[in-house]
C-alpha cells in the first residue's frame, strides 16, 4: 500500500491511469494474490483507486474536500481551490408546485417556482448535477441568461437584497441515473452523493436544491465542537 501510495503521490501513476493487474502486481512485488487484493481493497476504501467492472483498476482523480462548518457556495469553493468554476443551465422553466413540493418549500399548492437544472463544472470538468426550486414571488425576474453569467446567491443579494442567512443540508449515498450520468461523464449506477439543501433568508425558505455530486470527486468533513 505504501509503495503504491508513494507512486500515486509523486505522479508515477497519473489520474485515471490503469494500474497493473493483481497478477502483475504479485510478480512486481513478489507477494501473494491475497496480500495484493487486500492492499487494493484498502486503497479503494481510502479513495486512491477505483474499479470498473471488466476493465480493471484505475487511479482516482483528486477529490474536493468541503468542510461543513459554515455556509459555502460551489463557486467560491472552487475559486479558493484555484479552479475556474462555470455553470451550464440545462433547463429553466416556471412550474406550479404540487402538494409534495409545496410542503417541502412551505408554499401553497399551485404557487409558482422556477425549476432550474444546472451542471456545475470546475476547469471544464463536470462535478455536480443540480435541480433547484426557487419561489417566483421572491425573485420574479430571475432568468436563464442571468444564472449562466452570475452565481445564484450573488443575484439574490445584489438584485433583491435577499441573502442566505442559514442552510440545512441532508447527505445520503445514491447511484446516478442515465440522464445524470451522461452530463457528469459517469456510467449509469455509479456511486454518487445525494445532497438536499434548504437555504433560508431569516425564516423564509428561498431555495430547495437537489444535487448529485460525483462520488469520485468530493468528500466532506464535519467539524464537531
Amino acid at each position: 500500500m505504501d509503495e503504491l501510495i508513494r507512486k500515486i503521490n509523486n505522479k508515477t501513476y497519473q489520474e485515471n491511469e490503469k494500474l497493473p493487474s493483481e497478477r502483475e502486481l504479485c510478480e512486481i512485488y513478489d507477494l501473494s494474490r491475497i496480500t495484493v487484493r487486500q492492499a487494493l481493497q484498502e486503497l479503494e476504501r481510502e479513495g486512491y483507486i477505483y474499479k470498473l467492472h471488466g476493465k480493471g483498476t484505475f487511479i482516482s482523480s483528486k477529490t474536493y474536500n468541503q468542510k461543513l462548518v459554515q455556509l459555502y457556495s460551489f463557486t467560491e469553493q472552487m475559486k479558493m481551490l484555484g479552479k475556474k468554476p462555470t455553470t451550464k443551465v440545462i433547463t429553466f422553466q416556471q412550474i406550479p408546485v404540487d402538494d409534495r413540493l409545496a410542503e417541502k418549500m412551505e408554499l401553497q399548492p399551485m404557487d409558482e417556482v422556477f425549476q432550474i437544472v444546472r451542471l456545475r463544472l470546475a476547469d471544464e470538468e463536470p462535478l455536480m448535477y443540480e435541480t433547484s426550486y426557487i419561489p417566483k414571488k421572491l425573485f420574479p425576474k430571475l432568468s436563464k441568461e442571468t444564472l449562466e453569467n452570475r452565481p445564484m446567491y450573488d443575484i439574490f443579494q445584489e438584485d433583491y437584497q435577499v441573502g442566505v442567512t442559514k442552510a440545512r443540508e441532508h447527505f445520503s449515498a445514491t447511484t446516478v441515473r442515465q440522464e445524470e450520468a451522461s452530463f457528469l461523464e459517469m456510467t449509469k449506477d455509479q456511486s454518487a452523493m445525494l445532497i438536499k439543501r434548504y437555504a433560508y433568508h431569516q425564516k423564509n425558505l428561498i431555495e430547495y436544491t437537489i444535487s448529485i455530486a460525483r462520488g469520485d470527486k468530493f468528500d466532506y468533513t464535519v467539524e464537531l465542537t
